[in-house]
């Protein structure tokens, strides 16, 4: 997922995603209880520099007991903090952030990257803070920007709810797209797909409609 670094949408919309995937997961019929699992946040020093620490109190409820934080100083070694994390699977997902365009997030350590989720079923999400988008292995590749909030429903002065401007440029299983993602709740949806968009009918559910049923972010 690739974001500005001073927006903050990106980590934003990657745990709206990944929270998507695990509600996603507690509605089939197989699953028996809750996913309380831990989750792994891993940042660079220069991406604590443009986006800022992960504020705990600002976080949803559900997560706020369940992190792990880890700071590294180089590109490198939060690469090697991800793969680790991803060959846990006591952990639901694993959240990265890394600047720019470091050389040692080549094509091969991206398919590491890949690789290791697919084997151990932990999903990663990646934010590419203030990056040019490269040779990558992954499955969908998100830009992300920040979109103007509804107006809150009995305070026009209250905030709204989370809005994101996300375009799907490249992905093994779906066409690309835009849309507008809000989270409702803790439920992700979308309030514009590429048709109504321009056809000025904006609709819910053009996601999971899109996957065949399942949210998006899920496959």
């Amino acid at each position: 997922m690739f974001a500005s670094g001073d927006e903050g949408c990106g980590a934003a919309l990657a745990l709206a995603l990944a929270r998507d995937t695990l509600a996603a997961a507690a509605t089939n019929p197989l699953s028996e209880t809750d996913d309380r699992r831990m989750v792994l946040w891993v940042q660079d020093r220069d991406a604590i520099k443009r986006g800022g620490r992960p504020y705990l109190h600002g976080l949803p409820a559900d997560l706020r007991h369940r992190l792990i934080h880890v700071e590294v100083k180089s590109p490198a070694d939060a690469l090697f903090a991800l793969e680790e994390g991803l060959r846990c699977r006591d952990l639901a997902f694993v959240l990265g952030e890394i600047a720019g365009n470091p050389r040692a997030l080549d094509f091969t350590s991206s398919r590491r990257l890949s690789l290791a989720a697919e084997k151990h079923g932990v999903p990663l999400w990646l934010v590419r803070l203030d990056a040019r988008p490269d040779l990558s292995s992954a499955r969908l590749r998100w830009q992300a920007r920040s979109a103007v909030s509804p107006p809150a429903r009995w305070n026009a002065h209250a905030p709204g709810i989370a809005s994101w401007r996300a375009e799907l440029f490249r992905a093994r299983t779906h066409p690309p797209g835009t849309w507008t993602l809000r989270d409702d709740g803790g439920n992700l949806v979308a309030a514009g797909s590429p048709a109504s968009e321009t056809s000025g009918s904006p609709h819910h559910g053009d996601l999971v409609r899109a996957a065949g049923g399942r949210s998006l972010a899920a496959v």
